[in-house]
């Protein structure tokens, strides 16, 4: 799948292989396309997420939100695609 432009991810902050990083950037550009509301695409890549890489993701969309988690070494993602803030962590 290819993003369009303006749908380019701009990584704010990782602890995250770049090949998960690649996936997670792949599942949320394909979600944004297909979906308006934030919480339907913030549903769908969590389901994506607990399905390929086990339980449990915690994922937030949004235009303005603050946040501080604890999350497991090495799977910690946020990034911007276009306007909307993506923070995706694995917890538990």
């Amino acid at each position: 799948m290819s993003l369009a432009k303006d749908a380019t991810p701009v990584l704010k902050a990782a602890d995250m292989p770049e090949e998960l990083q690649y996936n997670v950037f792949e599942l949320a550009g394909k979600f944004s396309q297909e979906h308006q509301l934030e919480k339907d695409i913030a549903q769908l890549l969590k389901k994506a997420l607990d399905e390929e890489y086990g339980h449990t993701w915690h994922v937030i969309v949004g235009n303005s939100f603050g946040s501080y988690v604890t999350h497991e070494m090495g799977f910690f993602v946020y990034f911007y695609i276009g306007p909307k803030a993506f923070l995706c962590y694995k917890s538990g």
